[in-house]
Formats: C-alpha cells, structure tokens, sequence
C-alpha cells in the first residue's frame, strides 16, 4: 500500500511528512520560522507525540535542520541522518559537510546566515547507504547520494518515490543542484539514480517532479 505524503511547503525549504504503516516520519525540518507550516502539517495529519517515529534529515544545512531540537522535545523523536553530515546540524558549521573550503566572504556569509538562522541538532541514528527502513513501518531504503555535501542522503521507497534532499531541485525545472561541493560525485550520485526504478521526486527545494520530466530535460 503506497505510502500517505504530505509536502510541507516553505518559502526556504519543502518537508515532507509520511505516514506509515505504524505512524509518521518527517524529512528534512525547514528553518525554525517555518514551524507554523509545520505545526498545522502535523496537526492536520493527527501526528501527535508518541508516533512521529523518526525524522530523517538528507543534509545537515541549518534550512533542513531548523525545527529538529523543537520536535524532539514536542513529540519525543529522534533524529536521523549520515555520519558526514553530524558536524553541520550540530555546530551549523557548513563547511564540516564539505570538502570545498570557502574564502572568507562566504565564511562571513554563512556565519550571518547560521546567526539568525541555525538551531543545532544531534543526530540519534547514522544512517548508511542501503539502509532498510522497514524496522519504522515503511518500505523504503537509504541512497548515499554525495556532491552537494559529503553525507547527502536521499530515500527511495518500493512505490517509486525519492526525496532527493538538495540533489535535484526545481525551481524553474528539474536540475541537478546549483550548490556543488563535488562536481565529479554529484554528476556520479545523479547517474545513479538515473539507472533506478523512480516515479515522483520529492525535492528540497522547488516543487515535486516526474522522474521522466527530469530524464527528458538532461539527457
């Protein structure tokens, strides 16, 4: 039975909630000023404390990981992500999750940014390449996915759907990601998942598209 998504929609970044066989798991969490989305999201699904199972987070930048501290205490979660991608949520430290160093423009940059935008995080589970996720009631794996960061994850379900986290995003249309720290992994990860059985992505960032659509637009 095809898995109940609802997309959490952010002027910054999309979320998405899934129910589940045996309750919820939220991707990715949005900048803390977005928890209003957020909030009425999991209102309206009935998602209460005690079966928001688990919060998968693709990437560890401060607009995935906003609202992360907040729902563990509300709903008593936990929170999943890669090994690469701990030092980012916890320290908002951008450039732990990548190998590129940035000049002292952009550090200042993100330092702002993490300023009024970072609330840190701790990861409780580490997640893998091909990880099983049917142990919380859904059928569904882990894809390594680096190039955007080091520990770029996306989760591909038996039904055909991939949220991709920042790999692909669609703002105009469906591209590979315009923030790159790896070129040569990225152009890798997205072969990759240009070889597997996908309907719908689900991106971070822009709104969801048909895998053909992206196929036809990057041949």
């Amino acid at each position: 039975m095809p898995s109940e998504i609802t997309a959490i929609s952010g002027s910054i970044v999309n979320c998405y909630l899934v129910k589940t066989g045996t309750g919820f798991i939220l991707i990715d969490t949005g900048v803390y000023f977005q928890r209003g989305a957020l909030k009425r999201a999991l209102k309206s699904a009935d998602c209460q404390p005690g079966n928001l199972k688990l919060i998968i987070i693709t990437h560890g930048d401060f607009d995935h990981t906003g609202n992360c501290a907040w729902l563990c205490k509300t709903y008593g979660t936990k929170i999943a992500m890669h090994r690469s991608e701990a030092g980012a949520a916890e320290k908002g430290d951008m450039h732990a999750n990548r190998k590129t160093r940035r000049g002292i423009i952009a550090k200042m940059i993100f330092s702002v940014l993490s300023l009024f935008f970072f609330r840190g995080c701790k990861a409780d589970i580490y997640l893998e390449d091909g990880e099983d996720l049917s142990a919380y009631g859904w059928g569904a794996h882990i894809l390594h996915l680096p190039g955007h960061s080091l520990g770029s994850i996306g989760i591909l379900t038996n039904d055909g759907d991939f949220f991709c986290g920042d790999t692909l995003e669609n703002y105009k249309q469906p591209v590979k990601a315009s923030r790159v720290d790896d070129e040569v992994e990225l152009n890798a990860s997205i072969e990759r998942v240009k070889n597997l059985t996908i309907k719908k992505v689900y991106p971070g960032h822009g709104k969801p598209f048909t895998m053909e659509t992206f196929l036809n637009s990057n041949p």
